[in-house]
């Protein structure tokens, strides 16, 4: 059975209506993981943005001996591609710069032909460790906000391709949906405690668009940005119960029902 991209009815439909039709430059800016934060910092400021060390397109010129003990590493032009260095003085220097080479030589684009990477620049950011206490991957909040308003929030937690998983409301209220074949998460998470700045950014973040999935941490002390998702799983995930994936397109859409099995 094919999508139908015309009139899309499912949350993966309008995803992938909008990998075809929707060319916008703004989404290739918000997928450039460097230009996404000048974005960030003129919409908010840039106190939430993780510390910056270096940007390079030759990652043998990162300056190790002068960064702290903790950082993360990763390239301006993918999803999913980063390393966290915990212990510097145990870090394999030459396979970390093979790996951001090999990161240099890929257009992401041709993973599952997402068109806002296929012009991002390559270069390799190395940027401030974010600890939650939580584990070496801290937990990710991706906010999805529909036209302005953050309606679910996705919980991960974990190594991300491993990570358990859950949906929240905005108050949070936990909605009984997955992405299988994840993992579910099992019992209640805290309600985190900046839950009301998260939002309050998300929603500031996503002002004037349609659809996008914000993606923050939370720490003891603050809030950090993480990345801007605007076409979640290529419009490949498998939301369950199917009627989650026709609700969240019924968030996009302005004609949302199935309120009362996921209420925000």
């Amino acid at each position: 059975m094919y999508p139908n991209l015309v009139a899309p009815t499912s949350f993966n439909e309008q995803v992938l209506r909008r990998m075809v039709f929707d060319r916008r430059p703004i989404w290739t800016q918000l997928q450039d993981k460097l230009a996404a934060r000048d974005y960030v910092k003129a919409r908010i400021g840039e106190g939430i943005l993780p510390g910056l060390y270096w940007v390079t397109k030759d990652p043998s010129d990162i300056p190790f001996d002068a960064l702290p003990e903790r950082f993360a590493v990763k390239p301006s032009h993918g999803s999913g591609w980063y390393r966290l260095v915990l212990e510097k003085a145990r870090l394999n220097r030459q396979e970390l710069i093979d790996v951001c080479r090999l990161w240099l030589t890929r257009n992401y684009y041709y993973v599952a032909r997402e068109w806002a990477y296929k012009d991002i620049e390559p270069r390799i950011l190395v940027e401030e460790y974010i600890d939650d206490g939580s584990g070496p991957d801290p937990i990710r909040y991706k906010f999805y906000v529909f036209h302005g308003s953050v309606r679910v929030i996705f919980v991960g937690v974990g190594i991300p391709i491993k990570s358990r998983c859950c949906f929240y409301g905005r108050s949070w209220n936990r909605l009984p949906a997955t992405i299988a074949p994840k993992e579910q998460i099992a019992g209640g998470l805290d309600r985190p405690t900046h839950l009301d700045e998260m939002i309050r950014y998300a929603e500031a973040l996503a002002d004037g668009l349609d659809f996008i999935r914000v993606d923050l941490y939370h720490t003891h002390d603050k809030v950090y940005f993480g990345e801007f998702t605007i076409t979640p799983g290529a419009g490949l995930f498998r939301y369950t119960p199917r009627e989650f994936d026709y609700y969240l397109s019924g968030l996009w859409s302005g004609r949302s029902g199935l309120t009362a099995r996921f209420p925000a």
